[in-house]
């Protein structure tokens, strides 16, 4: 299944409100914290090696 970014997967605004420069940046250190499909609030934890993100509708990313 392929999905189209719609929202910032950190602030959840439209990507087409232009460029996020700072969610990118805070993107290489945190994980996402909204689904970049629906704008939905994601479960994440965060582990020692890596990260999980769980969307109900989509499912889970890992990072």
């Amino acid at each position: 299944m392929t999905t189209t970014r719609v929202w910032c997967d950190r602030c959840g605004e439209p990507e087409t409100d232009g460029a996020h420069p700072g969610c990118a940046s805070a993107r290489r250190l945190e994980p996402p914290r909204f689904c970049h499909s629906c704008r939905r609030r994601m479960k994440v934890q965060v582990l020692p090696v890596g990260w999980s993100a769980i969307c109900v509708e989509h499912g889970e990313i890992r990072g």
